[in-house]
Order: C-alpha cells, then sequence, then structure tokens
C-alpha cells in the first residue's frame, strides 16, 4: 500500500495512515488523477471515518484491573460501571458517613453523572473516598444540618412529597421511592451493601426503558 502513497499525498494529508486509508478506498490504486475538489472531499470522508473510529473506540473503564475483592460498595460501583456509562443502567448511591471533620453526612449520587464529570480512577485505587457533595442529588450534614437538593442531566429530584424524597427519572419517566418501607418502583430495585468502608450504604438500580 505505502508504494502507491506519493509524496504529494503525504504532504495534503499530513497523515500517513489517512494517505493509506486513501489508497485502501481505491483512490489511487486504479490510477485515476483525482481533482483537487475530489480529493479534499473524500480526504475529509476519510478524516471522518478516523474520527468516528476513534469515538467509537471502548473506553478503558476506571475500575479495570483494580483488586477490589475487599472492598464491597466498590465491588459493586466496578460491576456497574460499564452498564452504567453505556447508559443501559442508572444508580443512585445513598451513603452516609463522616466527613473529614469528623461531621455525619449523607447524600444521594446519580452515579452516572459522577462518572461523567469525574475521574473514578483515584475511588477505585482508594486513594480518594467517594463523598456525598452539596452538589449532588441529596446531600445532609446532620450536624450543621445543612441540606441541599439538585436535579441532574439524569433524574429530578421531587421534594415535599407525602411519600418523602423521590427521583424522577428524565429518560423514561419512571419514579424512584428511596423510602426503604416502600417499593422503589417500575423497573428498580434497592440493595443494601454491608460493607465496613461506610455507615451505611445503599444502591438503587434502575433500568431504563425510553418512553417511545
Amino acid at each position: 500500500l505505502d508504494s502507491q502513497i506519493s509524496p504529494m499525498d503525504l504532504f495534503y494529508l499530513e497523515d500517513q495512515d489517512l494517505a493509506r486509508q486513501l489508497v485502501e478506498l481505491g483512490y489511487r490504486g486504479s490510477g485515476e488523477t483525482l481533482k483537487r475538489e475530489e480529493f479534499e472531499a473524500r480526504k475529509k470522508a476519510a478524516e471522518e471515518a478516523k474520527a468516528s473510529k476513534l469515538r467509537n473506540a471502548p473506553k478503558k473503564l476506571a475500575s479495570a484491573e483494580k483488586d477490589l475483592s475487599h472492598f464491597p460498595f466498590l465491588h459493586n460501583l466496578a460491576e456497574r460501571e460499564d452498564l452504567v456509562r453505556n447508559g443501559k443502567l442508572t444508580s443512585i448511591i445513598f451513603l452516609r458517613d463522616k466527613n473529614s471533620k469528623g461531621q455525619e453526612v449523607s447524600g444521594y449520587i446519580d452515579y452516572a453523572h459522577r462518572l461523567k464529570t469525574e475521574n473514578f480512577e483515584p475511588y477505585f485505587e482508594r486513594k480518594k473516598r467517594l463523598m456525598p457533595k452539596p452538589s449532588d442529588l441529596s446531600y445532609y450534614n446532620w450536624e450543621t444540618q445543612h441540606s441541599t437538593s439538585n436535579s441532574t442531566p439524569n433524574f429530578q429530584v421531587i421534594a415535599d412529597n407525602e411519600a418523602g424524597l423521590l427521583f424522577k427519572n428524565k429518560r423514561d419517566r419512571k419514579v424512584i421511592n428511596v423510602d426503604p418501607k416502600s417499593l422503589p418502583g417500575d423497573n428498580s430495585r434497592r440493595i443494601e451493601i454491608k460493607t465496613h468502608e461506610y455507615l451505611q450504604v445503599v444502591i438503587y438500580d434502575h433500568v431504563t426503558r425510553r418512553k417511545t
């Protein structure tokens, strides 16, 4: 293939792989001479194909190759990472623990939103601890009584409701009830995780089914 790539091709393309791709597509093998406009159009098509290939290449998971066998919470997050990143599953994480000041805090975290906005490798490497933030779906500091709630791209917070705190999935409009005395809702399940890592951990999994 490389023998059919001329120095002029490389001059215009500035990319040997792209030049080779054009040869593979038959743009030089037949000996045809391309007009500059045709060349640019085909070059653009080849570049777009290359960009698409890069975009669609599987990204390495933040939890990949991490031994989490002794850390039940992180192990559960790792099990869900791929499904959540691909949009096949949404998970709300309830955490209750002491913060760096020794104050008890709790909150509901949109796992997908955090995965999109943060690098999770330090969490899976146990260099950082995942903790609720005032910017999460819901946050409460039991000592200062400071509370916040925020909707995310995936969930709408429904507060001040007789049923207590509810989260509506924006994709399929299903409501998740996080009251432990109630059923979590359609296509949802509540999993309490026994672990030494936090005072309390509960994960609410919701299988998203887009409304047609």
